[in-house]
């Protein structure tokens, strides 16, 4: 949107690299707030603050339109989007692809996530990252490597032959990009608390998911640093009589993070209502999973060389398998509230506060408040995107 005072130099007294965003509902402290206005300068936000306050003159100005504003939507788990698969091509250009495709969808932070391979193509993978994030890219907040450390019984679509044990050369690679945040998915049981421990001391974010681990497998994991789930209920041992199996050990811990594909496949709406009353709200991050075809229309991907066909939201391999979803962020907001019944601010806390706080970027993003990163998005009444800013620049340019 253009501003509303035309060219900066025309305005006296202007603040360089200044803008105020006025004239819509802002999401704060848990309520959408009219009259309030957004004071953005240098990527931060400087305040948010009423519209008549004097601060706002010296900006350029942005009117919302009477739209939303909410802060931008972080997904931990982009596999591919806009035809794209960032395992088949572990690249800057990759990356580039995806956050544009996905910041169409409010999503203004992302971790390219890297599904089972060998560790020559996670390097790569890594070495992209850290190329992309040197580049620029827009929303690039590290990498979420999804294996090879997991159980081939519980590997889903997770090609068996890639599975593997983590020794100290893995350890090394995966502590190695420094300059992001790092997410790894593994099986607590296919390697030892110490080796979780030895992962968190390097900064690496832990997550169990493809996992077949007992209740008391999990707990060990806890202890020595793992601190989320990855697509809970999918990929992971049930709560069953005499054994809580992961899905148990993840709703008794009040502190841990549990990831979610609401599209009404991944996991019944049901099941979603029934873990959101064992566990905080705030403690659930949603995920979009996502595959080549969000952003394209179409009906079918190749992944490691099998055919993924398409249909709607929900991608399948021949065998009837889930392979990732055709799901964007915004999508999976609405999702929240008329599936399970959020509130707007529950679902957009889901997509931002909650999975900036599990990569430990809480203070810094996730958030419309002073002193956090600029990144936000603007919908419509239905979350339609309309516009989004990432470190106060607008993808309208």
């Amino acid at each position: 949107m253009a501003s509303a005072r035309g060219v900066a130099g025309e305005v006296p007294g202007r603040v360089p690299d200044c803008l105020v965003l006025i004239n819509g509902q802002v999401l704060e402290d848990g309520a959408l707030r009219r009259g309030r206005a957004v004071l953005v300068q240098s990527a931060r936000i400087v305040d948010v603050l009423d519209a008549s306050d004097p601060r706002c003159r010296a900006a350029d100005v942005v009117d919302l339109g009477g739209g939303l504003l909410l802060p931008g939507f972080i997904d931990l788990q982009v596999n591919g989007g806009g035809g794209v698969l960032f395992n088949d091509a572990p690249t800057v250009e990759t990356i580039r692809t995806l956050a544009e495709t996905h910041r169409r969808f409010g999503t203004t932070g992302f971790l390219p996530t890297l599904i089972s391979a060998d560790l020559d193509v996670v390097a790569r993978a890594i070495a992209a990252v850290r190329a992309a994030i040197a580049a620029g890219v827009p929303g690039v907040l590290g990498i979420h490597i999804e294996g090879p450390f997991l159980n081939a019984a519980r590997k889903g679509v997770h090609d068996p032959a890639k599975l593997r044990e983590l020794d100290a050369g893995a350890l090394e690679l995966l502590g190695s990009l420094r300059e992001g945040r790092t997410l790894v998915t593994l099986a607590p049981e296919m390697t030892t608390p110490e080796r979780i421990r030895e992962l968190t001391r390097a900064g690496v974010v832990v997550s169990a998911g493809h996992t077949n681990a007992t209740y008391a497998e999990v707990q060990a994991a806890l202890a020595h640093g793992l601190t989320g789930f990855t697509h809970l209920f999918n990929a992971m041992s049930q709560i069953t009589p005499r054994e809580p199996g992961v899905v148990g050990a993840a709703l008794l811990d009040p502190n841990s993070w549990c990831g979610i594909i609401v599209d009404g496949v991944h996991t019944d709406p049901a099941v979603l209502r029934l873990a959101l009353k064992c566990k905080s709200p705030r403690r659930f991050v949603l995920v979009t999973d996502a595959m080549p075809p969000v952003g394209t229309g179409d009906d079918y991907f190749v992944l490691g060389g099998r055919r993924i066909s398409v249909q709607g939201t929900v991608c399948r391999d021949e065998e009837g398998r889930l392979a990732g979803s055709n799901i964007d962020m915004a999508s999976c907001v609405r999702n929240a509230m008329s599936m399970l019944g959020l509130s707007l601010d529950e679902a957009v806390h889901m997509a931002s506060a909650a999975p900036a706080q599990f990569l430990g970027l809480g203070a810094d993003t996730g958030r419309i408040a002073a002193g956090c990163r600029a990144n936000l998005v603007l919908t419509d009444e239905d979350l339609n995107v309309r516009e989004t800013w990432i470190d106060g620049r607008s993808s309208r340019g």
